[in-house]
């Protein structure tokens, strides 16, 4: 008999798993995958999830593993640029996007140090219940006999078609439809440092740096265009390039190398989903999911784990029931991430309403209002120090915005 059962190891799992075992908990982990291995992924982590790496004790071994610091942003949103970097989050003054085989690798290990029963290759084909509760997972290990496995708390952090879900049947809210599709590779010979650029015709395109040398390119186009990408994807990568950084397209094609093959990325609908009930939570994109061109997935993960692992804690400790614990984990979930839902589901359209294309004009103004923003993306500064009415007076005053032209929410 476990304390809690883990479904799913990657960044949102591991965390939940290492933190409870930490704290004494008995903890299965399961995972259908093998570690090391790769994972469809942005591999950006923001700031504000680093931090959470290096208070568990797991920055360094990102940054050993050759994961190169990147200190400085290259932004643009329909010729609207925000250059220069964040200030530092608990001392943090880089980010780093390491490679999902890299990085998921040391999280499982983390959670194997730390207690964690870690099981490989195991596919759970159903839950077990008792008086309505979930009480465990049935399953089996690669070829394996079923095995069945109980606990006083089952927690999904298996994905977007999360089997827990599926089988509690938690239903989707506040769901917005998904705008694009992405399309990214592996490029050596390159040395770009991080760009993130919405250009004119509902097109985008990102690079970092990442291991071994290499640099992630990606590209986002609304979904109407998948069809024509899908045609001739190698052309249609590289004129998304063309069309929003015409000379680092052309240095892409004489000085760049592609090491993989493009993998297509082709995300679900925006949703939050029910994430709590008897004897079950869900964490990661099992419970929450938002378009990936804000790089928030796995900073995400992270500070949701922990706030998860922080509720089971206290309901498995008898501080307070685990239906109240699980449902306070939801409600600071939800609260907590509104405003970053809000703007990623507003620039995923690839387009600029008037409302923000006003307020970043302003701030492309200034460097300090510049540095400030990047904080926000970075999460180490709230929203309203910019969107708040009385600090959008003091931006457009700095900037010189007439009267007429301040807007001051969107319409």
């Amino acid at each position: 008999m476990f304390d809690v059962i883990v479904v799913g190891a990657r960044c949102a799992g591991s965390p939940v798993a290492m933190l409870l075992a930490r704290r004494g908990h008995r903890v299965l982990m399961v995972d259908r995958s093998s570690f090391p291995s790769d994972a469809v992924s942005t591999h950006y982590i923001h700031q504000s999830g680093l931090a959470r790496l290096q208070a568990w004790g797991l920055l360094d071994e990102v940054i050993d593993a050759k994961t190169p610091a990147i200190r400085k942003m290259n932004y643009a949103n329909h010729g609207i640029p925000l250059v220069g970097f964040a200030d530092p989050i608990d001392g943090i003054d880089a980010v780093y996007c390491p490679r999902r085989v890299v990085l998921d690798e040391i999280l499982v290990n983390a959670a194997r140090r730390a207690g964690v029963e870690v099981l490989e290759q195991f596919t759970v084909s159903d839950l077990v219940f008792a008086d309505g509760r979930v009480v465990g997972i049935r399953g089996r290990e690669g070829d394996g006999p079923d095995r069945e496995f109980r606990a006083s708390v089952v927690v999904g952090a298996d994905g977007f078609h999360s089997t827990v879900a599926r089988k509690v049947g938690a239903e989707l809210y506040n769901v917005r439809p998904a705008a694009g599709f992405t399309y990214y590779s592996y490029y050596s010979g390159l040395d770009w440092g991080l760009h993130h650029k919405t250009g004119f015709h509902e097109q985008w395109y990102g690079t970092w740096p990442t291991n071994d040398d290499l640099n992630m390119v990606a590209v986002i186009c609304t979904r109407r265009q998948l069809k024509e990408f899908r045609q001739d994807p190698e052309a249609r990568f590289l004129a998304v390039l063309d069309d929003v950084e015409p000379e680092m397209a052309q240095q892409l094609r004489d000085q760049g190398r592609r090491e993989e093959p493009l993998r297509p990325m082709r995300y679900p609908d925006n949703y939050y989903r029910q994430s709590h009930g008897p004897g079950w939570a869900l964490v990661g994109d099992a419970g929450y999911h938002k378009d990936p061109i804000t790089g928030w997935g796995m900073t995400d993960a992270f500070l949701h784990g922990e706030l998860l692992a922080d509720r089971i804690h206290e309901g498995l400790s008898g501080a307070r029931t685990m239906d109240d614990a699980l449902a306070d984990y939801v409600k600071v979930r939800d609260e907590e991430t509104a405003p970053v839902y809000d703007y990623t589901t507003s620039v995923a359209e690839l387009t600029l309403t008037p409302y923000l294309e006003t307020v970043l004009g302003a701030i492309s103004t200034s460097q300090e209002w510049t540095t400030k923003m990047l904080g926000i993306i970075a999460g180490g500064v709230e929203g309203y120090e910019i969107f708040a009415p009385d600090n959008l007076d003091r931006l457009y005053d700095d900037a010189g915005v007439p009267q007429h032209k301040r807007i001051y929410e969107p319409s």
